[in-house]
């Protein structure tokens, strides 16, 4: 049998086979199949069309529903959308939804997913929302679909798919204070573009990525869909475990995987992570990369702490670090991805204060768990640009009209990056404060 990478070996699996390799198609059957309020009405109404109207899903265990992106707001087709979740969710009896105004409510689902066990290594996991990429940094072959593929999903629990070519990306050495996993994957997506790992599998390893949290790894494999990858996955070690068994959904048992030593990949690149220097994404493209050095000084008019990607309580506990009895100078929004996350604002503490205390204490808006202005929402939205401004911001995308108005500019990068500037006004260094 050839040595396969570790996606090629969850695709076997899940497909039954003993080995695969790049370009084959498979019948993959799917572990957990994940959709929210944007994606879910289309995807039911495909379900529907073709099953039939009475069917049922096929196995309502296996699907996730997470309501997080249009919900605070008055708009009435958001709040219609909200409503269908919670209408297929009762005809079906679907015990895995996190219901916006109950006690279950989680926030963004990419990190939900995790937090309420969705995520084991090994497994597929596929979500209507192009981030689902987050949950390879547990070690499986997670992926976003469109509303097709899910429909098909849900009332056959399998999905065809073409096995991806990996892209091996090795961060080695001691991660300087300064950087953060935004910083990587910004250099990652600046080096090959947009499109550079399209419709293939990006693999992170090296000593500099096993030294991260499971939090900053998630941060890695959320942003490989915007170098155009299939995947993004790093393999399990004893982080992951620690987390995954913590928290595993019905305590359902999983294989780890790992890629095989003479493995395959189509690119390798590796980075010395003590040489690297503060990124930041320019307008309008994720690749548009710039060192924090060459833009620095460049005038703002907010800043944007939250997303799935920047929401989370290490990227919190980063921002906090350098606001802590400071004053911020441009309007700062700090939206936590998840309740979970929100609860952390109060319970982490930095000298006696707690995070929630120091954001205020700056000068900083505090919004409720959920997606907020990353994907712009309807004008009511917390944090949303309604004016030709421009932002720093952690979110993962800075397309013309991403979080809010069309004029807006969107500066990308870490939430160390993005603290240091709130206080300043203008885009700045972190290291002159860390």
């Amino acid at each position: 049998m050839s040595a396969m990478t570790m996606t090629e070996k969850i695709l076997a699996r899940a497909s039954g086979k003993g080995s695969v390799g790049p370009g084959e198609n498979v019948w993959a059957n799917v572990d957990v199949l994940m959709t929210h309020d944007v994606c879910g009405p289309g995807t039911f109404g495909v379900f529907k069309k073709e099953f039939g109207p009475d069917a049922k899903v096929w196995d309502k265990e296996k699907l996730v529903l997470i309501p997080d992106h249009y919900i605070f707001t008055q708009d009435a087709m958001a709040n219609r959308n909200v409503d269908v979740l919670r209408q297929f969710a009762k005809e079906q009896d679907i015990k895995y939804f996190y219901d916006v105004g109950t006690d279950k409510y989680k926030g963004v689902c990419h990190i939900a997913l995790p937090e309420e066990g969705h995520t084991r290594p090994g497994e597929v996991l596929l979500g209507t929302d192009s981030h689902t990429c987050t949950a390879g940094a547990f070690g499986e072959f997670a992926t976003g679909i469109g509303n097709t593929d899910a429909g098909f999903v849900l009332g056959t629990g399998k999905l065809w798919l073409k096995v991806p070519p990996t892209m091996r990306f090795v961060f080695h050495g001691n991660l300087p204070p300064y950087l953060m996993a935004k910083d990587l994957i910004l250099a990652v997506i600046g080096d090959i573009g947009v499109d550079g790992a399209t419709y293939r599998a990006m693999e992170f390893d090296g000593d500099g990525v096993y030294a991260l949290n499971i939090e900053e790894r998630m941060t890695l494999c959320n942003m490989a869909i915007e170098a155009g990858g299939k995947n993004g996955i790093i393999a399990a070690d004893q982080v992951t475990l620690d987390y995954v068994n913590k928290r595993n959904a019905g305590s359902k048992p999983y294989n780890v995987v790992k890629t095989d030593p003479g493995a395959k990949f189509v690119f390798e690149k590796v980075y010395d992570v003590t040489k690297m220097e503060p990124v930041i994404a320019k307008p309008h493209s994720p690749d548009n990369k710039a060192t924090v050095t060459q833009v620095k000084g460049t005038k703002l008019d907010r800043a944007y702490i939250g997303s799935c990607t920047g929401g989370k309580l290490t990227d919190f506990r980063a921002a906090a670090e350098l606001l802590n009895g400071k004053s911020v100078k441009i309007d700062t929004f700090v939206v936590p991805a998840t309740t979970e996350v929100a609860r952390g604002l109060d319970s982490e503490k930095i000298g006696g204060k707690s995070l929630r205390d120091i954001f205020l204490a700056s000068g900083a808006k505090i919004g409720e768990a959920s997606c907020a202005a990353c994907l712009g929402g309807p004008s009511d939205t917390f944090g949303r640009l309604n004016a030709p401004i421009s932002c720093i911001s952690t979110t993962n995308r800075n397309f013309p009209g991403r979080m809010g108005h069309k004029e807006a500019q969107v500066f990308l990068a870490s939430p160390l990056t993005v603290a240091a500037s709130a206080l300043a006004g203008t885009i700045a260094d972190c290291r002159d404060l860390v």
